[in-house]
């Protein structure tokens, strides 16, 4: 099987290098291209080239406009990247018979209640990310093209900027942190991304009527205050070189922090669907959390 993987040094797509490695022959790409080909979703004609070139029977695309508060200022940008070239490797991936993974986000929602977000709830996004997001997500529907849409939240890795890593290096320059206690969600390992991604891949290939779209994120929840808190005692608990000067961690309501972007209160995934269909067990976010510390303490 040829896999052509675009965005292969993010943080998913840094994982996804290794999970798929095993399926097929790998073309990955980052937006600076190689050997000719095109990796920048900022230009859809030149991606299209690129599928025609390849021509996979996988196309996973990891690759995305994340700044989720400069899209408000750009959005022209993060349409052109979020939904535009999605909607061409939608195309190809249709006219090529290629199957086409899709990295969405709860954003696609606007936040409200307190129940876990299904599959089929009604979207409403908050942002210009989030409304580009669901944007890629239509088109690929509209394409007919076979596609796996996986929804996560609040990713993370050990590679690359994180909310663990600034809470840290916070938590050593500072005696009092404050963080927001109403956003609610699940902190979603890029690796647990990569493996479910893999596993689905394989399974959908084999049976094609298990394609659509499922929300991915460990089992449990917790705030950002709780994040911060329960990785802020695991770095003290390891007794690494990090000396934490914090002494005071305090719950603040997102009002207190205001941001050009909006945030979802509600980024609850119920990822019941995914489980049964792919026989998959999601572990609790601590296990990937705590992981990633051990690797960066």
């Amino acid at each position: 099987m040829r896999i052509l993987l675009l965005g292969k040094n993010g943080q998913v797509g840094w994982e996804l290098q290794r999970s798929l490695a095993p399926l097929g022959e790998l073309t990955a790409l980052d937006r600076h291209g190689a050997d000719g080909l095109c990796g920048d979703l900022g230009n859809p004609e030149g991606i299209a080239a690129t599928v025609r070139a390849v021509q996979p029977q996988l196309i996973v695309n990891a690759a995305a406009y994340t700044a989720v508060d400069q899209a408000e200022s750009e959005p022209e940008l993060a349409r052109r990247i979020n939904a535009a070239a999605p909607a061409v490797l939608a195309r190809e991936a249709a006219a090529g018979g290629a199957l086409l993974v899709h990295y969405s986000t709860d954003y696609v929602f606007d936040g409200s209640g307190q129940r876990r977000w299904r599959e089929d709830d009604a979207t409403a996004p908050l942002s210009v990310y989030g409304q580009t997001k669901l944007e890629a997500e239509q088109a690929i529907l509209a394409s007919g093209c076979a596609h796996l849409i996986l929804r996560t939240s609040w990713v993370y890795a050990a590679r690359g900027g994180n909310f663990a890593k600034t809470m840290l290096r916070l938590a050593q320059e500072r005696e009092r942190l404050t963080v927001i206690d109403d956003q609610w969600g699940a902190p979603t390992g890029a690796e647990l991304i990569a493996d479910v991604s893999a596993h689905a891949i394989a399974q959908t290939r084999q049976q094609p009527g298990k394609a659509g779209i499922y929300h991915l994120a460990p089992a449990g929840e917790t705030t950002w205050f709780q994040y911060a808190k329960h990785v802020i005692a695991q770095a003290q608990q390891a007794q690494s070189a990090i000396k934490i000067k914090a002494t005071e961690i305090l719950p603040i309501p997102t009002s207190a922090y205001p941001t050009p972007a909006r945030r979802p209160h509600n980024s609850r995934l119920d990822t019941r669907k995914l489980q049964a269909a792919f026989g998959l067990s999601l572990p609790p976010w601590q296990r990937g959390v705590d992981r990633m510390l051990v690797e960066i303490l």
